[in-house]
């Protein structure tokens, strides 16, 4: 076998595993479950009967059923100054039909790209389906890419044609000569300038209509449910991006199944509505933005661009959506501001929160109402009216996913009867492959498989964990053109390595414990996974905005922290100014901080007595002396997305973090170390 290979036994063998079956060999086209080609077919992972057996659909299949069931029902809402505007069902698809004969009007050719490139809107869902419809890929772009990182996507994935939000989006792709390139569309704002080939919105939907439909027709009808219509591209946490191919069928099935796992509404019993604001370049937000909806003839609504900045809790006032997805900063985010908000309540208001949130985490977590009188006095007295404040007041399923969330977050949301259901999942599965659900639901549970998938635990060591595999027609194709990716995500009987660590409880409960890239190997082979322990230090210290543990090939384990911070609501950036927990955190240890900058670098003994203190608690909780943290240091500032420490999922980029603080790390593992304890900690850094 190859040499990556056998980095993934060397890999398997530190977790006392065996290798996994053989890699895959390059399929002939349409007669095995990957291809690398643009162009190229799989076969669908079929079953006999359930879920797997649902007869396969291309989106347009499934788009003009629902258009057929409910065509006059309300699809897409989005703002125009102070006014909600909807858009039908009817009118949707003819739309994403004028879209698709304008794309081909430009030159889109067959399996080439449409890159877009902007924040949710719905010229962003128009331009993807009509793009599909017209058999080119749906490329999203994230805004947060650099004009370096928006050039590879497009160069990648041969895009003949990028829509752009506005003049800032359109600078990044002036920039360099792309060979596919035929045309650029501007969706927001007035062109600041003229160029051949740039189109306005206005001007491209009228290309559109003006075109015969015999060609169109043409290229729907040849379309199969086993090709390629969307590119999703990982972020790149390591390495270049990497074009994940998503069939008509991984889309359609998967709204499918997931739909009804999760118990979503046909439209004509009651119609679903969702607030659409996390980036659709991710698959998470394209899967229950635009296809689940889709499915069932729920109803989209389009959030402000300043969503994360704050004025997403106004649209979900405004909007009450029915279900909603947060990835965990935004419901850390709410967390926070309720907490600031509780803090400068009435002493007797205070006193009725508290009392209402031990009965709602009890009755949650018991399953049972113990106290039925209790909780429905709670229901009325607190429950109603938080869910009311946030605009989740109809909302029956609130999720988190994208990222680990801590517990503390969501016993913070189960108090309030708030329950937070977990799914788990990647772009390379089409998003979901395991979710809780309110009849199964375990606290730092990501839940149980999604109908007519698998998941199987590769070479679980004595702790029953290893690595997480998926089996399920939600499975990608294969990277394109990348067949070393290719071939490390697929085995040869075709399950998915995740590259996750996790295990089952008795009752199928899947619980992550890391990654195995993450894995943090001492240089006395002792295997950490990063992310409890992580998690353990913000229970500990609810100061620490983000923990990052250090220690690979290193002879202890550190820890970088950052504190709890404002940020700017404009760039995204943090500030030195502490959130108002911070500083009520900081006054009741005794501590006059409301700076970062007042505590970083050991300024302030007080708040370093503190950390050092839940630090303690965390290492008598540690498995082995290995497993405790003996250094730690503060950094200057938190981690964000434009400072390029996290992910536009919010997810941390350990190998940028780690070349970023690499002065700091070093000065960590410079001075020789004595053996600590509890009861005699080192001095901290």
């Amino acid at each position: 076998n190859r040499a990556l290979n056998e980095i993934l036994m060397t890999i398997n063998g530190c977790l006392g595993a065996t290798a996994r079956p053989n890699s895959l060999s390059l399929p002939v086209k349409g007669t095995d479950l990957w291809t690398l080609h643009r162009d190229g077919e799989v076969k669908l992972r079929m079953g006999e009967s359930g879920p797997e057996a649902e007869p396969p659909l291309t989106v347009n299949q499934m788009f003009t059923s629902t258009v057929q069931r409910f065509g006059n029902y309300n699809a897409l809402g989005w703002k125009e100054g102070e006014q909600w505007k909807t858009m039908t069902y009817n009118d949707y698809y003819k739309t994403c039909r004028t879209a698709a004969k304008g794309f081909l009007k430009l030159g889109l050719e067959r399996y080439h790209g449409v890159g877009i490139l902007g924040f949710n809107s719905v010229e962003w869902f128009i331009a993807d389906i009509g793009a599909i419809l017209a058999g080119g890929f749906a490329v999203g772009i994230y805004t947060t890419n650099s004009p370096e990182a928006c050039q590879y996507v497009a160069e990648n994935c041969q895009a003949n044609i990028l829509v752009v939000e506005n003049h800032k989006q359109l600078q990044k792709i002036l920039q360099d000569k792309l060979p596919h390139l035929k045309a650029i569309i501007q969706y927001k704002d007035e062109l600041k300038e003229k160029k051949p080939n740039l189109y306005t919105w206005t001007e491209f939907m009228k290309l559109g209509r003006d075109e015969p439909d015999a060609q169109l027709d043409d290229i729907i009808s040849s379309q199969k449910p086993n090709q390629c219509c969307t590119l999703i591209y990982t972020s790149g946490t390591t390495g270049q991006p990497k074009g994940v191919m998503l069939s008509h069928d991984n889309l359609t099935w998967t709204a499918f199944v997931t739909g009804q796992d999760v118990s979503l509404t046909d439209a004509d019993k009651l119609q679903e509505v969702i607030v659409s604001y996390l980036p659709l370049s991710h698959i998470a937000a394209q899967m229950i933005d635009v296809w689940l909806p889709m499915k069932v003839g729920g109803v989209t609504y389009f959030a402000q661009p300043d969503a994360l900045k704050g004025s997403l809790a106004n649209t979900l006032r405004e909007i009450r959506p029915t279900a909603f997805m947060g990835v965990p900063r935004v419901w850390e985010k709410m967390q926070e501001k309720m907490k600031s908000i509780g803090a400068k309540s009435s002493t007797v208001r205070r006193k009725v929160a508290s009392w209402a949130k031990d009965v709602g985490l009890q009755t949650n977590l018991n399953k049972m109402e113990l106290k039925p009188l209790n909780y429905r006095l709670a229901k009325r007295l607190v429950f109603r009216k938080v869910r009311k404040a946030l605009g989740l007041d109809r909302c029956t399923r609130c999720y988190t996913g994208a990222a680990p969330i801590t517990k503390d977050t969501l016993e913070f949301f189960l108090s309030l009867d708030i329950p937070l259901f977990e799914l788990y999942g990647m772009s390379e599965s089409s998003g979901p492959q395991t979710i809780s659900l309110p009849d199964a639901f375990r606290l730092t549970s990501c839940g149980k498989v999604i109908p007519g998938c698998k998941t199987k635990i590769f070479n679980p060591d004595v702790d029953g964990n290893g690595e997480i595999c998926f089996w399920g027609r939600h499975v990608f194709m294969g990277y394109l053109n990348m067949p070393d990716k290719t071939e490390e995500a697929l085995d040869s009987d075709g399950w998915l390595h995740s590259g996750d660590l996790g295990k089952h409880d008795q009752d199928s409960f899947l619980f992550i414990t890391g990654r195995i890239k993450e894995l943090i190997i001492t240089a006395g082979g002792e295997n950490i996974p990063p992310v409890p322990i992580e998690d353990a230090v913000k229970e500990a210290v609810p100061l620490i905005s983000n923990a990052m543990l250090i220690g690979d090939k290193r002879k202890f384990l550190s820890m970088l922290l950052t504190i709890k911070c404002q940020v700017n609501n404009e760039t995204g950036a943090p500030e030195d100014e502490l959130t108002p927990e911070a500083v009520e955190l900081c006054s009741k240890l005794g501590s006059n901080s409301t700076r970062v900058s007042e505590i970083a670098g050991g300024r302030d003994r007080v708040v370093y007595a503190a950390i050092q203190e839940g630090i303690n608690r965390v290492n008598e909780k540690a498995t082995s002396n290995a497993q405790r943290i003996q250094k730690w240091t503060v950094l200057e500032k938190d981690f964000s997305i434009p400072g390029g420490e996290l992910g536009p999922t919010m997810k941390l980029k350990r190998p940028v973090v780690m070349k970023m603080c690499k002065d700091q790390i070093e000065n960590i593992y410079k001075e020789v170390l004595t053996p600590t304890t509890p009861d005699n900690p080192l001095p901290s850094k």
